[in-house]
């Protein structure tokens, strides 16, 4: 038995090393140079920056698992925040050392920026969603969950709204109730270190890519990057992998590209139609991250910050979590008229609102937008996803788009592609 993993992202080296440490032969290819698909290190001006401005949280169980395994150790790449919501100016909330979901609760009745009424509201709307099992009889839209449940304007705005976004990366008109009820549950319900944040101290492709490489390498595999793959056909009752370098055969394929890209190859095999139908059906929700470099001394009050205003939502110094004095990094998750905007009046206007909400602040010295325009599928009510099994034997499909409970989040890939692999393993 040896697999081909294609794609070098977090689905597919989770994938590889589930593989490599039960002694599996197994070849990663990954077209890119740097490893870690759209969650990836984009260097520029010497400085490692990333492709998405991501944050885990202490729910990531399996992410934070294989960290582990493949030495890349959380409590040296990841600072560990209990629950601290702050909208600037607006709006802050604190978990109390509580269990859950206790400290959720106790946090929304001390919160600040919102009247007594509204916090209370919050906490019944918690309530009610967990006697009922976080689970609703028909799918809707989170605005319409939200409308039902009478949660006011000014709580959507400044909690459920961001929450929504960051999570599932689609606007609470168009974003599955569903889903959303899904990460409350893991993510607030599921004991109190589950709701931790968690900031990358690391770029994306330190943080776990690399070093899972680095294992499986020592484990007897192999990663190969700027390696496209440009063809699989079944051969012999297995796979055959062509790539620049030449051509492989395998016994299994895991299939661990973007799911606008896995397409190309499904529909070229009858047994995959159906799969390769539900990819084609998937929409797409971007995720523009704007890094502004400013002189070193520039900081700001809290290493994560979100923002109330018609552009920017989250904010990272990377100074105070990767020693980047001075560098800011901003994220717009979903869509809106940002992606309108040329990168450099984005940039532009990003430094504005900061500049409004902050004070004073200096002009920045240089301005990197990366923009992911197809960041996450668009998880919408009643999505149908593909499975990972497909019924082209020993053929499978990984990546945060598969079927799951939850959107398209590094956890989600992560999950997907051990799932994939312990179906090779036998232990699924």
């Amino acid at each position: 038995m040896n697999v081909a993993v294609i794609g070098g992202g977090y689905a597919g080296m989770a994938a590889a090393v589930t593989l490599a440490g039960r002694g599996t032969p197994v070849t990663v290819f990954e077209a890119a140079r740097t490893l870690g698909g759209r969650a990836r290190r984009v260097e520029y001006r010497d400085t490692a920056l990333d492709n998405g401005l991501h944050i885990l949280v202490g729910a990531y169980g399996e992410t934070l698992r294989l960290m582990r395994e493949v030495g890349a150790d959380p409590e040296r790449l990841l600072l560990r925040l209990p629950l601290t919501w702050r909208i600037h100016g607006r709006f802050s909330l604190a978990a109390a050392r509580l269990p859950a979901p206790l400290h959720l609760l106790a946090g929304l009745a001390t919160a600040r920026g919102a009247p007594l009424a509204e916090r209370l509201a919050a906490a019944r709307f918690m309530l009610r969603m967990r006697r009922q099992g976080y689970v609703l009889p028909q799918d809707m839209t989170v605005a319409s969950l939200l409308e039902s449940q009478s949660q006011s304007a000014r709580m959507t705005r400044l909690l459920w709204q961001p929450l929504c976004v960051s999570a599932l990366n689609t606007p609470p008109r168009a974003a599955s109730a569903q889903v959303f009820l899904n990460v409350l549950r893991d993510g607030l319900d599921a004991g109190r270190a589950a709701s931790d944040l968690l900031l990358p101290r690391a770029d994306l492709s330190r943080l776990f890519p690399e070093p899972a490489a680095e294992y499986v390498t020592a484990h007897g595999g192999s990663v190969l990057t700027g390696q496209r793959v440009t063809a699989i056909d079944e051969s012999g009752g297995g796979f055959s992998v062509r790539c620049a370098s030449g051509e492989q055969t395998f016994t299994h394929v895991i299939c661990a590209l973007p799911p606008y890209h896995a397409g190309a190859f499904l529909v070229g095999i009858s047994a995959l139609a159906e799969a390769a139908e539900a990819v084609e059906c998937l929409a797409y929700q971007p995720i523009y991250s704007v890094y502004l470099g400013y002189p070193p001394a520039v900081r700001l009050p809290h290493p994560m910050l979100g923002f109330d205003n018609a552009l920017l939502q989250w904010a990272f110094d990377r100074g105070a979590l990767s020693g980047q004095h001075g560098v800011i990094g901003s994220v717009i998750s979903a869509e809106g008229p940002h992606q309108d905007l040329a990168q450099e009046e984005l940039g532009r206007l990003v430094h504005q609102e900061l500049r409004q909400q902050l004070g004073m602040l200096p002009e920045p010295l240089w301005c990197r937008v990366i923009a992911e325009k197809r960041a996450t599928f668009a998880c919408t009510p009643g999505l149908r996803r593909p499975a990972s099994r497909t019924p082209l034997r020993n053929f499978l499909l990984a990546g945060d788009y598969v079927a799951s409970d939850y959107p398209g989040t590094l956890e989600s890939a992560v999950r997907s592609g051990i799932g994939a692999a312990r179906v090779i393993l036998g232990t699924a």
